[in-house]
């Protein structure tokens, strides 16, 4: 038996077409038009659903989003602005959610105005209850930012600021088996005392030498096993 997701991560929707250099919309729509073809029992956002966090781009989001007929979940990104996302996407914010054997529990990693991130005492404590609490036999931790250097072009101070105290409530809990983050805009893979960290390619644009746009699809087996395709456009 097993359950699968897909996350996909920095969509950077706006109010024009063009951010970055790319058309955000376009992008995300090819995306979306590979992603319903897939049979997925969750699709995951991992920040940055918007570019500036407008009402009017959450909207355009969202109708982008309507072809997906399964259950979308949403983390904020240090490029949303969480009033509106909350306007649009209240019922979607969640902070754990169950497949199978499986929990995936996310922490708010953003900081007000700045582009790095942070977990505060409050959220280590909230995240560490919710770890305390889980009756699920495996676990997955989501959150925005890098927590590991990503050894590339990527400036790792716009990272996680306090992993260290992230993996302080982690190490105690041998049921997480992957940490799973965007934010960096490329596809890479890392481990540490056996659990998989993982960063997620953006539906907008990469900021390495990689081209493509993409997103990750993960199957979560019933064994303990977690399997991960990265897919490119």
């Amino acid at each position: 038996m097993s359950h699968s997701f897909v996350q996909i991560s920095d969509c950077h929707i706006d109010d024009f077409k063009n951010t970055m250099g790319v058309n955000t919309h376009v992008n995300l729509k090819k995306i979306i038009s590979r992603i319903i073809n897939i049979n997925i029992d969750v699709l995951l956002i991992s920040g940055d659903l918007t570019h500036n966090g407008t009402i009017t781009s959450y909207k355009t989001l969202q109708q982008i989003l309507s072809p997906v007929q399964t259950r979308l979940l949403v983390i904020s990104g240090n490029h949303d602005i969480d009033n509106n996302l909350n306007a649009i996407f209240s019922k979607n914010l969640s902070n754990q959610f169950t497949l199978g054997k499986w929990e995936i529990i996310t922490t708010n990693s953003v900081q007000k105005s700045k582009t790095s991130g942070f977990l505060t005492k409050d959220e280590l404590i909230k995240l560490d209850f919710s770890l305390t609490q889980s009756t699920a036999k495996y676990i997955l931790i989501v959150l925005h930012h890098p927590i590991v250097p990503m050894n590339s072009t990527w400036d790792d101070l716009l990272s996680l600021e306090n992993p260290k105290a992230l993996f302080n409530v982690l190490d105690k809990y041998p049921k997480i088996q992957a940490i799973l983050f965007g934010h960096a805009h490329q596809a890479a893979e890392f481990s540490r005392l056996g659990v998989k960290i993982i960063s997620c390619p953006s539906t907008a644009l990469q900021f390495n030498n990689e081209v493509r746009i993409g997103f990750n699809h993960y199957t979560l087996h019933d064994n303990g096993q977690l399997t991960i395709d990265t897919q490119w456009i």
